[in-house]
């Protein structure tokens, strides 16, 4: 018997038609429902290379491979989270089980600004999709070395956070600059950890950035890194709000800039993240997209343009990417330098502590109806300096509404000595210092 083609794509789709943050938000209901028209129209869900599967609720045990959770899983993630996320873990499967040759969630809510630990909600995102799905795909699927490309305008922190310290993980992050956007990270010298300097990588472009500028950045600064690191799976979180329609930034990419910027990329798995021009823009960015993941021509997609005509990206955002491409690709080569990773080395121990603003409230709020929306997560992070493997990961984690805990992170192949360390904090919820 002949084995079955692998379809093109798969496409996972779930808009959570019952789940917003607020009516008149950004993330609500609506946001999806434009594209879903758009592509029952185009008649992209009945074309033979394209695989459609529904998505399942992630399980508790796939969140917290990828989170820590201090007020516990149903504080942090309503149920649309799980789906969402659980949409993630099945388009990866697609790919990994061979019954595509890549695949796209189409999903929200998004998830990209979650971290490591989760105290609340931050930038309309709970639990961390693309996370969560690596996690599964490293545990039931074998995967080790994994790449994430963030093409989101906001600088995908909570990405970089859960990887800052994992050397098996390549992060990269194409982002409006931190200082004129929300989450006001992602700086070009934000480069990793100690034990994974250089798998952080952060490309901020100025507003007002267009199709050149962002194909200027893949080509000179993502396309060089991929092709040397070979990750075993190349993940884009697939944000679509550096559109020039959209109404919260302040970029100029179109529909075939997206749809270009996705082929040079070349992702075996896409998640949708961001993205809030409902009408103007995703109908359009999310066509394109597809077809050029399912190797289709996408150079007639084209949304509504303004009379001013095309987007042009300036002649000195092109030079600055340059420049950075430079700083990059020497600096991520060479040894880890302190005032870059943020860590300081003491008693064995690489210590860096942080402030991590929280925005909206958790996710259930009829469970704490008086608790603050606005807090702030107080955290110091223990990295051991161990001399037989990446070192065993200890947080420090309080915030406005819970009290200190202490979680362990242990990294792939961890020595017997980060083994035991984890297994005491573990069991015991404190720290051995």
């Amino acid at each position: 018997m002949e084995e079955a083609t692998a379809a093109s794509l798969g496409l996972v789709f779930f808009p959570a038609y019952d789940w917003a943050i607020s009516p008149t938000h950004p993330e609500r209901e609506e946001r999806l429902l434009y594209t879903h028209d758009q592509l029952r129209e185009e008649g992209i869900f009945d074309l033979p290379g394209i695989l459609e599967r529904r998505p399942v609720p992630a399980s508790p045990e796939d969140c917290e491979r990828a989170h820590f959770f201090p007020l516990g899983l149903a504080m942090a993630a309503s149920h649309p989270h799980l789906i969402s996320a659980g949409g993630a873990i099945v388009a990866g499967g697609m790919v990994a089980e061979g019954k595509a040759k890549k695949s796209f969630a189409l999903v929200r809510p998004p998830g990209h600004h979650a971290g490591k630990v989760v105290h609340g909600g931050r930038g309309f995102c709970n639990i961390n999709n693309e996370a969560i799905m690596i996690e599964h795909l490293r545990a039931v699927h074998g995967y080790r070395r994994i790449a994430i490309v963030d093409t989101d305008c906001h600088h995908g922190d909570g990405s970089q956070d859960i990887f800052w310290y994992d050397p098996d993980m390549l992060f990269i992050s194409i982002h409006q600059d931190g200082r004129t956007l929300y989450p006001g990270s992602g700086d070009y010298t934000e480069l990793g950890s100690p034990t994974a300097f250089g798998a952080t990588v952060n490309i901020p472009l100025p507003p007002e950035t267009g199709d050149e500028g962002f194909h200027l950045a893949v080509t000179e600064i993502v396309r060089p890194i991929l092709d040397e690191w070979k990750p075993e799976l190349v993940v884009n979180s697939a944000g679509q709000d550096n559109h020039f329609t959209d109404p919260i930034t302040n970029m100029k990419l179109t529909a075939q800039g997206y749809a270009r910027m996705s082929e040079l990329i070349d992702p075996d798995i896409a998640v949708l993240e961001g993205g809030y021009s409902i009408q103007g823009a995703l109908p359009y960015t999310n066509l394109g997209i597809i077809m050029s993941m399912a190797g289709l021509d996408w150079t007639k997609v084209k949304e509504p343009l303004p009379a001013s005509g095309r987007p042009k990206t300036r002649p000195e955002v092109l030079d600055l990417v340059k420049r950075m491409a430079d700083f990059i690709l020497k600096t991520r080569q060479g040894p880890p330098l302190p005032p870059l990773t943020g860590s300081v080395l003491k008693d064995g121990w690489f210590i860096r502590r942080r402030r991590i603003p929280y925005d909206t409230h958790p996710a259930d709020p009829k469970l704490q109806p008086d608790w603050p929306s606005f807090i702030t997560e107080e955290r110091a992070e223990y990295l051991r300096d161990c001399p037989d493997c990446t070192g065993v990961l200890i947080l420090r984690s309080s915030s406005d509404v819970c009290k200190e805990k202490i979680f362990a992170w242990l990294p792939h192949g961890a020595c017997d000595k980060c083994k035991g360390i984890h297994e005491e904090v573990t069991a015991t919820g404190k720290a051995p210092f």
